[in-house]
């Protein structure tokens, strides 16, 4: 059966957290069908990320049951290659899908094409221990693109792309990603992983990276606390 190397989302998570200066996700006791992630933001306090999805049907059952039953706001992250019977499963755990359509990406980093942006854009770039940030800035100074990338051993995750609206359609993206390559290729790194919003996958297709599953996102309906009674 086809599946999702548990390794490589195990990789992904690993560069991932160090990306957003989280802790080290653990795992989900006690069969170890995910790892745990503690985000800390509002309405995502806890992330949980799926390892078996494909391979138990058990497996993802009892993760969805957890969220389920979780009293922080929970999301659970499921990469796959079979959305549909993921979808089927955390819907009968009673989850609210919030996602079904973001892709798991990987590509070999040393045959990135190269793009440098165009005048009158101008990049800088940031790196504090395994972390680079990359800014492409405008002709008035302002932020028309940025985007992140951890380094761990010969794994480089990118993390949060985005560019302005009003700076789309001059090749920033194309730039963007060229250039935390070239950032990650120069510190050791040969093999790119990110998770893709479905706004991103076309542009980071054309640039060689390959489709490796798609990714779900749920999260779990937390009831709200009744207020302190004085």
């Amino acid at each position: 059966m086809a599946k999702i190397e548990s390794e490589l989302i195990r990789r992904w998570l690993n560069g991932w957290t160090v990306a957003r200066s989280l802790p080290e996700a653990e795992p989900v006791e006690p069969a170890g069908d995910g790892l745990r992630s503690k985000c800390d933001q509002p309405g995502r306090e806890v992330e949980v990320f799926a390892l078996r999805a494909d391979e138990e049907p058990g497996s993802l059952a009892r993760l969805a049951a957890a969220v389920a039953a979780a009293s922080r706001p929970t999301w659970l992250t499921v990469p796959t290659l079979r959305p549909g019977t993921v979808e089927a499963v955390v819907s009968a755990a009673g989850l609210e899908l919030l996602q079904r359509s973001e892709w798991f990406m990987t590509t070999d980093l040393t045959e990135h094409p190269p793009h440098a942006p165009a005048a009158p854009y101008e990049r800088e770039v940031r790196t504090e221990g395994s972390v680079t940030v990359v800014s492409l800035h405008g002709p008035s100074g302002e932020v028309a693109a940025r985007g992140a990338i951890a380094v761990v051993g010969a794994d480089a995750i990118a993390d949060r792309i985005e560019t302005d609206p009003a700076h789309r359609r001059r090749g920033l993206g194309r730039a963007m990603m060229s250039t935390l390559a070239e950032v990650a290729v120069a510190q050791g790194a040969r093999t790119g992983l990110l998770i893709a919003s479905q706004e991103g996958q076309h542009l980071y297709s054309s640039l060689g990276w390959h489709h490796e599953a798609d990714v779900l996102i749920a999260r779990g309906r937390v009831v709200p606390r009744p207020p302190h009674e004085h």
